[in-house]
């Protein structure tokens, strides 16, 4: 069987943080783009991505099955990089997540789209305690149901410049006097960086031999997120303390955090995200990953330095990346 010609791509959520380098890596392969998103204004950044007119923003909300089919339409291929990390009204998980990709699923099958990627998560089981983790489950369940060569993609954390995770870290290091050690630190983390998972993305869009696979998305190490804490405060030069936050103390406190959804404001921490910090983050032993796609992992000491300098005291006029700084190590 020999692998998928370029054509057109349709790609669900591309302009989020996965999704942007996942359709510069597409227009590099020379595949056509329809980048379907609730606010195609958001998206028309990615159309200097590529050659003109190779790259196409459109509206397109995933529960609804009409925009979807028509996102769809004429497409050789999808991916389904849509996915949220808290509720808001109007936008939860099941309907997001579960319902999102059954539409697209069926769509697919039904325009007899030859590919489909689905972009999941390390830990996905629809018998997981948090919600994020149980519908993420669930989707994979639906898509495999309705269109079972489907191919899906789960990473760890995804680091890079923009992540929500690393920034969020040390952000709050440059304002907090101490960073909350959620569970004592011990959750283990395999953190892979976006450019390798946009990689994955693009040649499992055009691999043949993917169809019907499962991979599981790791950097070449582990960590705990107390290393990861710990590598934060020396790249930054910032000495915080590490304070111990048991599980269900960052649970409550979790839970009166995310009201700030309810008027738009991103939460700092959810009492899911602390449901998902009770499980390690890393690839099962004997899992398919980048190295099945002939992608040698990039490390999270190799990047992460070109973004994180912007916390240090002084940003950009700081010792460049990579130095050892005068407060490196936590109290």
């Amino acid at each position: 069987m020999s692998d998928l010609t370029p054509g057109l791509v349709t790609v669900f959520g591309g302009s989020g943080f996965v999704g942007t380098q996942a359709v510069r890596a597409l227009a590099r392969k020379g595949w056509r783009i329809r980048v379907a998103v609730r606010t195609p204004a958001s998206a028309l950044d990615l159309k200097v991505m590529g050659d003109v007119g190779q790259i196409q923003p459109v509206r397109c909300d995933i529960t609804n099955p009409d925009d979807v089919a028509k996102a769809l339409r004429g497409a050789d291929a999808a991916v389904n990089l849509v996915g949220i990390l808290f509720e808001t009204p109007g936008r939860g998980f099941d309907k997001t997540h579960v319902e999102g990709s059954r539409n697209i699923a069926e769509a697919c099958v039904a325009q007899g789209v030859g590919r489909l990627v689905q972009m999941s998560a390390i830990g996905a089981d629809p018998k997981s305690e948090g919600d994020y983790g149980r519908s993420k489950g669930e989707a994979e369940a639906a898509v495999r149901k309705i269109k079972p060569d489907a191919v899906i993609l789960r990473p760890s954390i995804v680091f890079g410049t923009g992540d929500g995770f690393l920034n969020r870290f040390a952000s709050m290091a440059t304002m907090s006097p101490a960073l909350p050690l959620i569970g004592f630190g011990s959750t283990k983390f395999q953190p892979v960086w976006v450019g390798d998972v946009a990689e994955a993305v693009a040649r499992s869009v055009t691999r043949a031999d993917a169809a019907g696979r499962t991979f599981e998305l790791g950097g070449p190490e582990v960590w705990s997120f107390k290393d990861i804490l710990q590598y934060i405060l020396r790249e930054t030069g910032r000495r915080r303390l590490l304070a111990p936050l048991p599980f269900f103390a960052a649970g409550m406190i979790g839970s009166l955090a995310e009201l700030t959804a309810i008027v738009g404001i991103p939460p700092v921490l959810t009492r899911d995200q602390v449901l998902m910090l009770k499980s390690d983050n890393v690839a099962a032993p004997g899992a398919e990953g980048l190295s099945a796609f002939g992608i040698e992992a990039t490390g999270l000491e190799a990047i992460a330095p070109s973004y994180l300098w912007r916390y240090r005291r002084g940003g950009q006029f700081a010792e460049g990346p990579g130095a050892v700084q005068p407060e490196a190590e936590p109290a």
